[in-house]
């Protein structure tokens, strides 16, 4: 770990060029938790199952997206390598193809995820009473995975152009509507956890015409066509392969995570839902210097400048431990009133507060990981990336089905789980810090063989 800090905050050579990337992206990141958490909270008011079965459909949604995660990061990578070699033209290219893959992927989403439905809520352990209100909420918010996946893909184009701005203007608006309809839907029309599931296909559909309206324009200044290129679809493809092995690694951690927690109890479902909310909101907040990262390091590394590479990679790292840092002081600031918003059982508030100072404790270590994460990723080592997100998985899961079941109470057993958790972010920063002290990673050019 660099020391903190090689230069004082906003005096480093390279602290404009990451906060100018990092900071609009960092509200956009926020702005994603910080309104489910907000829809969390309002789903609570329908009581535990409810909130229970909105922590167990949102895990097979967020497995359908971050196994897509390659349209944004890949296109970031990609986009970015060329802008810094010059081919402008070549980068919109990539992205066109990107958004055409976004909405084949998201039909096909659709398509099998639907049927798959009630087998996909009974893996993760939802109880009876859980169950119904899981397979409405999952079904529903299923039909906005196409949009979805298309605002991760125009994203990742602009962030690859060095635009930040218009990905955090689309975000505040989406999420800032889906909150509002929520509690519309919800709380005065009554339609129960339905209504929050039907926010979220409105609002990601509205952010997806957003992104398409904005690239296309882009898109015919640079005179690139619209039309599909079966080439750039297979080759977008190709490159998100092993980010896709990456991101199924990651999905099996949070699956796994989530089935335990449900198989514990309805309570302990119920307070994983708030705290892993909580503790994504932060690293969310992180990972806004791990996407500047993709974008600089790709533009570095397309114009062929590794010393600056070097360089800018170091000031980042330092930069995620200090917001680690403050973040986990944050935590254990809130840490008496932090469940009091999302529920008024006695049992899963103490639950909630108990797995809320490990995820505070994880906070530095995770900003190391989520930068080193994105600067590979912004390199196109994504061979890298897969086999290590594999490893650090079969890490992960003896300890996640071994220490809850050592527990005596189902708070111990919570506690135990979300320790396997902490194994796993460190065995993250390990495989991510010994290639990032290498050079293998270090390849210049407008494209990565």
């Amino acid at each position: 770990m660099p020391k903190l800090l090689s230069a004082a905050p906003l005096r480093h050579r390279h602290d404009r060029e990451i906060l100018a990337l990092a900071i609009p992206t960092f509200f956009a990141l926020v702005s994603e938790p910080l309104f489910l958490l907000t829809d969390t909270a309002i789903v609570g008011t329908l009581g535990t199952h409810a909130l229970g079965a909105l922590g167990v459909a949102s895990q097979v949604l967020l497995t359908l997206v971050a196994v897509c995660i390659f349209l944004a990061y890949g296109t970031t990578a990609a986009v970015a390598r060329r802008f810094g070699a010059g081919d402008v033209p070549g980068g919109m290219r990539d992205g066109v193809d990107g958004l055409w893959l976004a909405l084949l992927l998201g039909v096909a989403a659709v398509a099998i995820g639907w049927p798959l439905g009630p087998v996909l809520v009974d893996m993760l352990g939802a109880s009876a009473d859980v169950r119904p209100y899981a397979l409405t909420y999952l079904r529903i918010s299923l039909l906005s995975t196409p949009f979805l996946l298309i605002v991760m893909a125009g994203t990742g184009v602009l962030r690859g152009l060095q635009d930040a701005r218009t990905p955090l203007v689309v975000a505040v608006a989406s999420y800032v509507g889906n909150a509002a309809l929520c509690a519309v839907f919800v709380l005065v029309l009554d339609w129960g956890i339905a209504g929050s599931a039907w926010s979220t296909v409105i609002a990601q559909g509205g952010g997806a015409f957003w992104y398409v309206a904005t690239i296309a324009r882009a898109a015919r200044r640079e005179r690139v066509s619209l039309a599909p290129s079966l080439g750039g679809l297979r080759s977008s493809a190709a490159a998100g392969f092993a980010l896709f092995l990456r991101s199924v690694s990651m999905r099996v951690v949070a699956l796994v995570t989530t089935a335990v927690a449900a198989r514990l109890g309805d309570e302990s479902i119920a307070a994983h839902q708030v705290s892993y909310n909580v503790w994504a909101l932060l690293v969310f907040a992180m990972d806004a210097i791990a996407i500047a990262g993709q974008s600089i390091v790709g533009r570095y590394l397309g114009a062929g400048d590794v010393p600056g590479t070097r360089d800018a990679t170091r000031r980042m790292v330092e930069w995620g431990v200090l917001l680690g840092l403050v973040f986990m002081v944050l935590v254990f600031a809130v840490l008496p009133w932090a469940p009091i918003p999302f529920t008024t059982d006695p049992e899963v508030r103490v639950l909630i507060t108990a797995t809320l100072v490990v995820a505070a404790l994880l906070q530095p270590l995770s900003g190391v990981t989520m930068v080193l994460d994105g600067v590979l990723m912004g390199a196109g080592d994504q061979r890298y990336l897969a086999w290590a997100s594999l490893w650090t998985m079969l890490t992960f899961l003896p300890f996640a089905l071994l220490l809850p079941r050592w527990a005596t109470t189902e708070l111990w057993g919570l506690v135990g789980l979300w320790t396997a958790f902490a194994v796993w972010i460190l065995a993250r920063a390990v495989t991510l810090g010994v290639r990032a002290r290498g050079t293998a990673w270090l390849v210049t050019g407008a494209t990565r063989p």
